[in-house]
């Protein structure tokens, strides 16, 4: 049996939508998608923990061996508690973003009257480290239940160009094809 990775991404139209898409997409060491995993979560809301914690129990499997995050705050400012989705599920994961950040404490204060519980989570997510990949493209991190080596090897392993692993390409272009469709109502 071999590594497989749920990547989860989500996607939404600012303005438009209070509603944001989930897409899970379980993907193996040979590249190969084994399943996807749906749900939707509050534009500007706090229930982005919960939401990835849905995605990966609704798929109702054992051998997912890591989990990819793409972002630890998502949906307009709707911070994950990668703490809690690791304790719950008791699963490596490895959060990434693509872009340098001076922080977002004054987004949070100036848009959110809960601001002081979202810096809370924040807060507590840690320093990103910078990771050089093999592609040439450089991306940052966040990662629980695994080394560093062991989170740098996994995102390598699942990075064929660029700087976005495939599992969170996939997630992602499921989670805007679902937003630009007329199944699923976000309003």
């Amino acid at each position: 049996m071999g590594v497989r990775v749920l990547g989860v991404a989500e996607s939404f139209v600012k303005g438009r939508s209070r509603r944001s898409v989930l897409a899970g997409v379980v993907m193996r060491g040979d590249l190969q998608i084994d399943g996807f995993a749906f749900g939707t979560i509050t534009v500007g809301g706090m229930d982005a923990t919960e939401g990835v914690i849905e995605v990966y129990r609704g798929l109702s499997r054992s051998d997912i061996n890591f989990v990819f995050l793409n972002g630890c705050v998502i949906s307009w400012f709707n911070v994950v508690d990668l703490d809690r989705i690791y304790e719950e599920l008791g699963v490596p994961l490895v959060c990434v973003t693509y872009e340098e950040s001076e922080g977002l404490e004054k987004y949070f204060r100036e848009y959110f009257a809960d601001w002081e519980e979202r810096l809370k989570i924040y807060n507590r997510l840690g320093e990103r480290e910078t990771v050089s990949l093999g592609t040439g493209y450089e991306l940052f991190i966040r990662y629980l239940g695994l080394t560093r080596e062991d989170a740098v090897r996994v995102v390598n392993k699942f990075t064929l160009q660029g700087a976005i692993p495939e599992p969170l390409k996939a997630a992602r272009l499921l989670a805007r094809a679902l937003v630009r469709s007329s199944i699923v109502t976000l309003d």
